[in-house]
């Protein structure tokens, strides 16, 4: 006789097993259906952040390059001064498929992706750690190492300048960010006037933001924003025809390859940070008393 199963028991689906199932070795890549997450409820206690990026120990993320801190904190390295740093930043990576797609194109560059669900940024690190077991009698900076690329669960739109120095990024990217349809929540979006303060400080001089999406009503908000600020230049595609970072952010994201699927529309806008305009620079106050040729002007107007 068949073993008969309560009523109040079920059955758990085939698709939400056990996500450490199979991965024995750690060689094998895991699976995404056991790391969906579209809920974003957000723990600001868990999202631990350095006071300032001096502090931060990158030995985690990139342990090929960084020595481990002692236990009182100190690595026997100068922290102010590293002798590497993360250069390139996915804000809000995903699933990692952009920063795969780019670490064998520039395997001596670090990048980090950032991402605030933490099921999406579990899968993103055992992704990354199953790709480096794969290929672990590579080199370090040997291209297919994987050592170069990491991902930490953060909120960039609060905590961005404790990771990150003046001028440490030399490109950022925003691909298929969450557009935030309604009114009340576009002040949530991803690139604002004052966010972009923030990004400019980070972003060296010369350095280049690749925005994407296949919302057109999101893709013209980014582009009036940064046309606007005074530190971003709009690039022209025959400045980006030879820039390998193009197609990866047009094909490499599991949002891209969506979006391909299903014939939508994709809308880039890459811009240049610029140096700060000269009718920008300070000088100070001007003198209270006038100047000789000010007190000139007046006794000729006598």
């Amino acid at each position: 006789m068949a073993e008969r199963i309560p009523k109040h028991s079920k059955k758990r689906p085939a698709s939400e097993g056990d996500p450490d199932e199979g991965e024995g070795d750690g060689t094998k890549l895991p699976q995404k259906k056991y790391f969906r997450q579209r809920d974003m409820v957000i723990n600001e206690i868990a999202l631990a952040s350095p006071t300032r990026p001096e502090e931060y120990d990158w030995s985690q993320h990139y342990p090929a390059y960084f020595p481990p801190r002692e236990a009182n904190g100190s690595s026997g390295v100068d922290q102010a001064q590293p002798t590497k740093c993360v250069e390139f930043a996915d804000i809000g990576c995903g699933y990692g498929g952009l920063l795969v797609a780019l670490s064998p194109l520039f395997p001596s560059t670090l990048m980090l992706g950032m991402e605030i669900r933490v099921k999406v940024e579990e899968y993103v690190h055992r992704r990354i750690q199953a790709l480096r077991t794969q290929n672990a009698s590579k080199a370090v900076d040997e291209a297919g190492s994987y050592q170069n690329i990491s991902v930490s669960r953060m909120n960039a739109m609060k905590f961005m300048p404790n990771f990150f120095r003046k001028g440490q990024l030399s490109k950022l990217f925003f691909l298929f960010p969450d557009p935030h349809f309604k009114k009340r929540k576009h002040k949530a979006r991803i690139v604002t006037s004052t966010l972009l303060g923030e990004y400019a400080y980070a972003l060296r001089v010369g350095g280049i933001v690749y925005t994407v999406t296949d919302v057109r009503d999101l893709h013209l908000w980014m582009v009036k924003h940064l046309d606007e600020h005074p530190l971003f230049k709009r690039m022209s595609e025959e400045e980006l025809k030879d820039d390998p970072c193009v197609e990866c952010v047009m094909k490499d994201t599991e949002e891209g390859k969506k979006v391909e699927r299903n014939k939508g529309d994709k809308f880039l806008a890459v811009y240049r940070r610029i140096s700060t305009p000269d009718w920008k620079e300070w000088n100070g106050f001007d003198p209270i008393f006038g100047s000789g040729e000010g007190e000139d002007a007046d006794e000729d107007g006598q």
